[in-house]
């Protein structure tokens, strides 16, 4: 019997090493869009509370600030010290701040 040489067998290859695949991305959840800068007025404004998510209508509340005082302490100078406690009972000297009326968090302020 003759021998026949067999040609040389190549390695047999295994396939690609199977590195891992990253995670699929999360599926995209539809964004809502909450202006929270809105131009507060002195009326009670109808929005969207962007803490309880709640559809209110603004509780206002008027507080003295940097103004009022102003105001006060120019009428002392001015020699009307007895007209001193008058801004601090006009609106248009005083910050409306507006809270929601749901959950009570702050939402903004008007400076009349």
């Amino acid at each position: 019997m003759d021998k026949m040489e067999h040609p040389p067998q190549p390695f047999a290859t295994s396939p690609p090493y199977p590195y891992p695949q990253p995670p699929p991305p999360p599926p995209q959840q539809p964004h809502t869009v909450i202006i929270t800068g809105a131009a507060f007025g002195t009326e009670p404004q109808s929005m969207v509370c962007p803490h309880c998510r709640a559809n209110i209508s603004t509780r206002t509340e008027t507080e003295a600030n940097t103004k009022t005082h102003l105001f006060a302490l120019l009428l002392c100078v001015l020699g009307c010290w007895c007209c001193a406690p008058c801004p601090y009972c006009t609106d248009s000297c005083m910050a409306t701040k507006h809270y929601c009326p749901s959950c009570g968090s702050y939402l903004g302020a008007s400076e009349n």
